[in-house]
């Protein structure tokens, strides 16, 4: 398939878009990793300043899946890292969207993952597992099921209620 941005798949859509069915997640979130442009399954995930669950994910095959993380927009800590991150490209993720901060910027701009996250905090999370995974999620003024799509590039990152072939 050829590449197709998201401003196309938005002028394509517009029925979707009136629906409901394909939506824009609003423009708060910074890019990180070298893969600007990704698009996958979504898998979901609501922590609040642990990070316990989101790595027993990423440590899973990816298989071309996004892990899209309702972090509650904290921006007291960061609840993704680089070790994380290197794990979610070996293992086949497509990208990390993060409603909350991550750290170890350089190491993850050196990754062939797509990430997204609101900014860069030092300080990191705790390692409890406490959260809840495979639930809908509402993050950037979306709400986000698990086994939705996510189509992400520069120009935003939309989510469609099924895969859209273009």
């Amino acid at each position: 398939m050829a590449f197709v941005t998201t401003a196309e798949v938005c002028d394509a859509n517009q029925d979707l878009i009136r629906s409901g069915e394909l939506r824009a997640l609003q423009p708060v979130f910074q890019i990180y990793g070298r893969r600007q442009i990704f698009s996958g399954p979504v898998v979901t995930v609501k922590v609040f300043e642990d990070n316990g669950l989101i790595r027993q994910f990423l440590e899973e095959k990816g298989n071309g899946r996004v892990l899209v993380v309702d972090g509650g927009g904290s921006q007291r800590c960061a609840i993704l890292g680089g070790n994380p991150v290197v794990q979610a490209q070996n293992n086949g993720w497509a990208g990390i969207i993060v409603n909350g901060c991550i750290r170890d910027v350089d190491e993850i701009n050196g990754c062939d993952i797509g990430v997204r996250a609101l900014a860069s905090h030092p300080i990191k999370a705790s390692k409890k597992g406490l959260g809840e995974q495979r639930v809908p999620v509402n993050i950037a003024g979306t709400r986000i099921c698990d086994g939705e799509w996510v189509y992400a590039d520069t120009d935003g990152v939309l989510v469609s209620q099924t895969e859209l072939s273009v």
